[in-house]
């Protein structure tokens, strides 16, 4: 079995707006990497072996500032670990959104939830053959998170919590993936309830 603990990376600019990432790369500020110190710091209580991320510098930005909290060697970029790609709606904000796309109305070159799935399990099976029995760091960003969540347990999490930084933890067997903590307390707190949530950062997440 293997331990997977998904983190998802520190605000951004774009995260403090409200303006659509998905595969644009756009880095930490610094409250993301007071964020990213603060989640590596309420990891110390455990045993780690391995920190991946996705290549995104956001995440690998987070991902460094854990490993070296925990004293890690610098985290392995895993390609299907990038966020999902949100198409021509990438860089806008809500209300931009919603007068460019009202409603349901499908927006171009967006990734569907079940090829964020596909790509995102395939990536974690593989880790996991290539560290069984160890306990694993994953930093990513919130559609990855919920494609995983989604995947293992049937739910979206709609309406529910994952801040950046926050930690979700999952076993791996021979089964596959099964949740173990949505918003894993570590024993410390993980999550500041008045700091933003994925949802509100990325309003086209809000629609399957």
């Amino acid at each position: 079995m293997t331990n997977f603990f998904l983190v998802r990376h520190g605000e951004t600019d774009w995260n403090l707006v409200g303006r659509i990432q998905g595969s644009t790369d756009i880095p930490l500020n610094a409250t993301g990497r007071a964020q990213a110190t603060a989640t590596g710091e309420k990891m110390q209580g455990r045993s780690w072996d391995v920190i991946a991320s996705s290549p995104l510098s956001r995440a690998m930005e987070t991902a460094s500032i854990i490993a070296e909290a925990l004293g890690l060697p610098e985290p392995a970029p895993i390609a299907d670990l990038v966020e999902r790609h949100y198409g021509e709606a990438e860089g806008m904000t809500g209300p931009e959104l919603e007068a460019f796309y009202p409603d349901n109305t499908p927006v171009p070159g967006r990734e569907t939830r079940d090829a964020v799935k596909a790509r995102v399990l395939a990536a974690l099976h593989t880790i996991s053959a290539e560290n069984k029995g160890k306990n694993v760091i994953i930093v990513a960003h919130g559609g990855v998170i919920r494609a995983v969540l989604q995947s293992t347990t049937g739910r979206a999490f709609f309406g529910e919590r994952i801040a950046n930084g926050s930690v979700h933890s999952f076993h791996h067997s021979d089964e596959g993936l099964q949740l173990v903590q949505f918003n894993d307390p570590l024993e410390m707190l993980t999550d500041d309830i008045t700091l933003p949530d994925f949802e509100d950062q990325q309003p086209l997440e809000k629609r399957d």
